[in-house]
């Protein structure tokens, strides 16, 4: 890992990122081997803060799908030990009209309104995450990585007009291991945080 961080650091090329936020783009891109990354990544403002008094405080995590949550569960483990919740493992049944991975998503939102969610596959699970917050639900930090390219970029639109505290990965680009990539680069960070 270090041999390849010194690679990135010598290819990545001129950019406009705090120590913390690089610190996000060098994970993703050492997980993909893409540096395109490095303009689809966005962060709120004082998203990584927040995600780390978050984590310090073993606030849950919750996942779209079990990818996501097996790609974390090392660094948490060897790290604030945060319960690590998988949507799609909550729902057994879809409601009607909606995905397993959408339904997990609404009952972690009733019993953890106030995790970190990380969606690296499911756009539906994040258009309803999106559309659930409010005044009650104020999730400490959501991820928006999902892939593909059905309602992939306009769940991350809606994403993009809510003032959840977020990181962002603008396109059809995402996925399972960036968005553990990005839960991982924020456990390090509050890890190695005095």
């Amino acid at each position: 890992m270090v041999q390849s961080f010194a690679v990135i650091d010598r290819e990545i090329g001129a950019h406009s990122f705090s120590p913390a936020e690089y610190a996000v783009v060098r994970r993703v891109i050492h997980s993909t081997a893409d540096f395109e990354f490095k303009d689809l990544v966005r962060f709120s403002p004082g998203a990584i803060a927040g995600a780390i008094a978050a984590l310090k405080q073993q606030t849950p995590i919750v996942t779209d799908v079990s990818m996501v949550k097996h790609g974390i569960s090392t660094v948490v483990g060897q790290t604030f030990q945060n319960p690590v919740i998988s949507a799609i493992e909550q729902a057994n049944v879809a409601l009607p009209g909606k995905t397993r991975t959408e339904t997990g998503i609404l009952k972690c939102l009733e019993h953890y309104p106030e995790a970190i969610y990380a969606i690296g596959n499911a756009p539906t699970a994040l258009l309803a995450l999106c559309q659930q917050v409010s005044a009650t639900c104020q999730p400490a930090l959501v991820i928006g990585a999902p892939v593909g390219f059905i309602a992939v970029e306009e769940s991350k639109v809606a994403l993009a007009t809510t003032s959840i505290p977020q990181i962002r990965v603008e396109g059809r680009k995402g996925g399972s291991a960036v968005a553990a990539a990005i839960v991982n680069a924020l456990l390090v960070l509050a890890w190695q945080e005095p």
